[in-house]
């Protein structure tokens, strides 16, 4: 059973699908700073707010009554909030992230064409005679060697 799972886990595929989740989740860290510390602070300050992760709306208040300035303040307190800011975040950087899968299966895609033409073998211009193995052309209704109907 050991030597099982042993094969089982040195095959390409498993091993590449590890790098692939490694790399994936990394991935998701630089997009996450890239989104919250990078794009957002800038849409932030051209809305009038500097941080989009404290942007809610406050459906029930808590024990001590609004305005919260902060998410975290308003959870202290026991309040129900519509945490929207969050949600901007989050779809911004699905979008950054839909993006770059994008443009790295377009990238894959090209280079696959690139080297499927350049296997490919010429389309064939000839055929050979049944009667006589001689090489005719494809349009051709008899073979010029045997005159035998094709």
């Amino acid at each position: 059973m050991f030597k099982e799972f042993k094969q089982f886990i040195m095959r390409g595929n498993v091993v590449d699908m590890a790098v692939g989740i490694i790399i994936g989740t990394s991935f998701g860290s630089i997009v996450q700073s890239m989104v919250s510390d990078v794009i957002m602070p800038p849409v932030g300050l051209l809305l009038g707010k500097t941080d989009f992760t404290d942007m809610f709306l406050t459906l029930r208040e808590g024990s001590p009554s609004a305005p919260y300035a902060t998410v975290a303040q308003a959870h202290k307190a026991g309040a129900v909030t519509l945490n929207y800011g969050v949600f901007l975040n989050t779809v911004v950087r699905f979008l950054i992230i839909g993006l770059a899968v994008f443009l790295l299966i377009r990238f894959v895609n090209r280079l696959t064409a690139l080297a499927s033409k350049k296997t490919d073998t010429p389309a064939a211009t000839t055929k050979s005679c049944p009667f006589c193995i001689s090489e005719i052309p494809l349009a051709a209704t008899r073979c010029p060697q045997c005159t035998s109907p094709l």
